[in-house]
């Protein structure tokens, strides 16, 4: 079964919607306070299991500008980019995080994708989240944790049509509805930013069951 967007009557007060055509963006930019959000970035840079994996692109192997790893129940495969990734048991940390982020979306979630940013190189391309395993209308969460990086946004149907946000330390983002069928999205770089930044994106992926 696809998972369609009917959050809004749902969603905890702290979310203001962005103002965005063709889209279901909210923002909370104070969900974590600052002593949890603070405690949380060191102990996942410590504890997460991060690797640098490369993906195709233009038929040739690259390796990603960031740092990532792939938490989930188990079954809950994921690929992009040629990149087919298996899931770690959940992280004791990530589960308390997405049981705090179900709560207040009143969504449920059964993998995360966590990006770490080492400093300003590090980058995310022009994308969006539809790969088949997310079904028609996916809802994605995401949590910011460490430095405050520029994200942006890109209609695909009128590239004039765009749309930015700086995503704060503790701060999380939902989207939902037909956001990734109509919008890109993207991290760019910071120039001469050292500090790091961590992206947790919770979401649904659909299991295929064993006959």
């Amino acid at each position: 079964m696809h998972r369609h967007s009917n959050v809004v009557a749902k969603l905890a007060p702290g979310f203001e919607r962005l103002p965005l055509a063709d889209a279901e963006c909210y923002y909370w930019p104070h969900f974590l306070d600052s002593v949890q959000a603070d405690r949380l970035l060191t102990e996942l840079i410590d504890t997460l299991k991060w690797q640098q994996d490369n993906i195709r692109m233009f038929g040739r192997s690259v390796a990603i500008p960031r740092l990532q790893a792939w938490y989930g129940d188990k079954g809950c495969s994921y690929t992009y980019s040629g990149l087919q990734m298996k899931p770690h048991a959940w992280d004791p940390l990530l589960k308390d995080i997405k049981a705090q982020v179900e709560h207040h979306c009143h969504q449920q979630f059964n993998a995360v994708l966590a990006n770490l940013y080492r400093h300003g190189q590090d980058s995310m391309g022009w994308h969006c989240d539809n790969e088949p395993e997310l079904g028609t209308k996916p809802i994605l969460a995401s949590v910011t944790l460490g430095a405050e990086r520029r994200f942006c946004l890109r209609h695909k149907g009128d590239k004039s049509h765009n749309f930015e946000l700086c995503l704060q330390h503790g701060s999380l983002l939902l989207m939902a509805g037909a956001t990734q069928q109509h919008w890109l999205h993207s991290i760019p770089k910071k120039k001469g930013l050292q500090a790091p930044r961590i992206n947790l994106t919770f979401r649904q992926v659909l299991v295929e069951k064993s006959s």
